[in-house]
C-alpha cells in the first residue's frame, strides 16, 4: 500500500505560481513513477506531467510544457509540481498518482489505468 497527500492548492490570480507538493508513504521502495492529473469541473481527468521514481526522467502534457516543472526528493518521499504562469483555465482538482509497475513507454503515463494509488486532490483556482 502507498498513501499519497496532496497539498499547496489555493487561489492564485492568473500570470502566478504555486507549487504542489505530493508526500507518499508506505511501499515507497516499490514506486516506479509519479504522476501528476487534474480534473477541472465538467471535465473528465487529464494528464499533466509524470516523473520516473529512480531516474527523474519527466514527461509533460503539451498544456504544461514550458509552465510547469514535475520534481522529486526521494530522501523526503516527495514528488513537486511547480506551476508557473497560471491561467484561468489551469483551475482544477490536481491529484498526484503512484505506478507501481514499470513502463516500456513513457506515453503509458498519459493513462490513469497505468496508476495503483491516488491521493485525495488539492484545488487550484486561478483567476482572471
Amino acid at each position: 500500500q502507498v498513501q499519497l497527500v496532496e497539498s499547496g492548492g489555493g487561489l492564485v490570480q492568473a500570470g502566478g505560481s504555486l507549487r504542489l507538493s505530493c508526500a507518499a508513504s508506505g511501499r515507497t521502495y516499490s514506486i516506479d513513477a509519479m504522476g501528476w492529473f487534474r480534473q477541472a469541473p465538467g471535465k473528465e481527468r487529464e494528464f499533466v506531467a509524470s516523473i520516473s521514481w529512480s531516474g527523474g526522467s519527466t514527461f509533460y502534457a503539451d498544456s504544461a510544457k514550458g509552465r510547469f516543472t514535475i520534481s522529486r526528493d526521494n530522501a523526503k518521499n516527495t514528488v513537486y509540481l511547480q506551476m508557473n504562469s497560471l491561467k484561468p483555465e489551469d483551475t482544477a482538482v490536481y491529484y498526484c498518482a503512484a505506478a507501481m509497475r514499470p513502463a516500456y513507454s513513457r506515453y503509458t503515463y498519459l493513462r490513469e489505468a497505468t496508476y495503483d494509488y491516488w491521493g485525495q486532490g488539492t484545488q487550484v483556482t486561478v483567476s482572471s
